[in-house]
């Protein structure tokens, strides 16, 4: 019986320690794309998010560098590229997650990216009006303040 490996679209988020080199970065995701097309995958795209603030600490570190790629492989890329992963120090935390093979992988992007940049809008957003009502309270409390010297 012969078994064929049909590749399959993945997408990783890979979190590094924040205090990687870009050597270190570098030396990881060559690993990595040269591991998927030994087993006749291909790179689709590879993405910097950049060293951002983690939801809950790892160990005591409060930051990480954080990276995204979609590639094309056959699952027994996958196990080697966990297998990899969990071996370099480096590495703080890593999911692959195989996606949908009805939608292209651009298609797949296109809509990542779109519903980034509306989160990103919506925070952006969430910031200002924080903002405004610190302001708000900061002008009110002087105002009582003011009152309350002058003995009203």
């Amino acid at each position: 019986m012969a078994t064929t490996t049909a590749t399959k679209p993945y997408e990783v988020v890979v979190l590094m320690h924040p205090d990687a080199t870009l050597e270190d970065q570098k030396e990881l995701f060559k690993k990595n794309k040269a591991t998927i097309e030994n087993y006749k995958g291909s790179v689709n795209s590879l993405e910097t998010w950049g060293k951002r603030n983690l939801a809950t600490p790892i160990g005591k570190l409060k930051k990480a560098v954080y990276f995204h790629a979609t590639f094309e492989a056959d699952t027994q890329a996958i196990a080697e590229l966990e297998r990899t992963m969990r071996i370099n120090d480096k590495v703080l935390r890593f999911m692959h997650t195989r996606l949908d093979e009805r939608v292209p992988l651009a298609k797949y992007l296109e809509s990542f990216k779109k519903g980034l940049s509306e989160s990103a809008a919506r925070e952006k957003e969430r910031e200002a009006k924080m903002a405004a009502r610190k302001a708000a309270f900061a002008a009110a409390k002087a105002e009582r303040s003011e009152r309350f010297d002058k003995g009203e």
